[in-house]
């Protein structure tokens, strides 16, 4: 059988050529067939390596003579892993043998070598040269980040974005309660707890893949954090209403619309990808809802003005708020992504605002906290459109953030969050 520490490997060297962690890990743990107990081992280990990768590098090259950025990636990832272990605890006779045994016999001896050293070297281990070497960020993150934030709030984001995220389930409206699927849970050995931040949410440990769990296979449960359940909560879909969700992928806050409104409401779906599309109707195939789906561009909606009376735009940003879930995201987004990023949410919220009935609400959210596309585009909005009254922001924890409010990871160990609520006046 397949070791986890191999499986592992095979993640990381798949995500560094591109692959998303949170799609890859889920699918390897199907494709090789890893048995349940094994599952949340490969997870944890890929996603702690991937947290920690400048902090475990800087280790790596204190003791091996090859630079880490020009070993083959397998090796790469296996030292990564080898490291991981070490600093983590686990003891060395493990964390040398057993990740050695994950990688290409030619390679053995050397990553045996590296590894051996490292048990040398700690602990207690070298202090790092600065914060982001430390904490495991590139160097623009941080900076930006205590610019923006002030340093205590910027190191509390940026510790949050280290801890293990937690799979949260939503319980699928009308079908199951938050007490059946905390009950059926615990009968199957799996711990539960309920949300700080949404009190119907659950946050479940002891899985692996979600997919594998019963209730969310069977449609009575969707995987969803809570801050991003907490946004459909402020959008406040009613029984019967006509929502319009501009940018739908994958779909979860457009499943939770869905099951607000019933069958009474109507939920329009629209996003520019056709395969992400594609998401959105298999979840509301598999959660019994019915959705209408639409490959159309938000900025340039061909619909009838004032034709819903709820929208929201979950606009594509740059995802700074998430990186516990996903943590290759910190090595993947550039500091250059961003201002394109805003230009594009200020479009997607002034194109959607004229499809809003007077009197209606529209939320516009965002996982990031980057003040430029979180008050950049809620002040550039206003100012273009008088016309427009902020709504009040949600409750602590919650913090106002210029006419919108902001959810810092630390403060309900959820993802980021910023939202903005808009409405036309009659």
């Amino acid at each position: 059988m397949i070791s986890s520490r191999a499986v592992a490997v095979e993640a990381l060297v798949r995500i560094e050529e591109g692959a998303y962690s949170h799609v890859v890990v889920p699918t390897i743990l199907r494709q090789k067939n890893i048995p349940v107990r094994n599952r949340a081992q490969v997870t944890s280990l890929v996603y702690a390596t991937l947290r920690n990768q400048r902090r475990l590098d800087d280790l790596i090259s204190r003791v091996s003579q090859r630079k880490v950025n020009r070993l083959d990636p397998p090796v790469r990832a296996a030292l990564r892993i080898g490291a991981q272990q070490l600093i983590s605890d686990v003891a060395p006779y493990a964390a040398v043998d057993e990740t050695v045994s994950a990688v290409p016999q030619r390679s053995r001896g050397f990553v045996n070598a590296v590894l051996r050293s490292l048990t040398r070297l700690g602990p207690p281990w070298p202090e790092p040269e600065s914060l982001a070497v430390a904490l495991s960020y590139p160097d623009w993150i941080v900076d930006l980040f205590v610019a923006e934030l002030g340093e205590s709030d910027a190191r509390g984001v940026l510790v949050a974005g280290n801890l293990p995220g937690v799979l949260t389930l939503r319980p699928q409206f009308g079908r199951a309660t938050a007490q059946e699927l905390t009950d059926e849970l615990l009968a199957e050995g799996i711990k539960v707890e309920r949300g700080e931040l949404v009190p119907e949410a659950l946050l479940v440990t002891g899985t692996g893949d979600p997919g594998t769990l019963p209730a969310v296979a069977s449609g009575r449960a969707t995987p969803q954090d809570q801050a991003s359940q907490a946004v459909v909560a402020y959008l406040n879909p009613q029984p019967g209403d006509r929502v319009l969700d501009v940018a739908a992928a994958p779909g979860g806050k457009t499943t939770a619309i869905a099951g607000a409104v019933g069958p009474k409401g109507f939920v329009f779906a629209l996003d520019t990808n056709s395969g992400r599309l594609r998401l959105v109707r298999e979840a509301a195939l598999r959660l019994g809802l019915t959705i209408e789906t639409a490959v159309a561009d938000g900025t340039n909606l061909p619909l009838r003005p004032g034709g819903f009376n709820r929208i929201l735009v979950d606009a594509p940003c740059s995802g700074l708020g998430v990186l516990r879930r996903r943590p290759d995201a910190r090595w993947r987004v550039q500091f250059e992504d961003i201002a394109p990023l805003a230009a594009l949410q200020e479009q997607l919220v002034l194109a959607a605002i004229d499809n809003l009935e007077l009197g209606g609400v529209l939320v516009y959210s965002v996982c990031t906290l980057t003040k430029a596309e979180t008050l950049g585009v809620a002040e550039r909005v206003l100012a273009k459109r008088p016309d427009l009254k902020a709504l009040a922001p949600p409750a602590s924890p919650w913090r106002r953030w210029g006419p919108g409010a902001i959810l810092f990871p630390q403060a309900a160990s959820t993802d980021g969050m910023f939202v903005l609520g808009l409405t036309r006046p009659e």
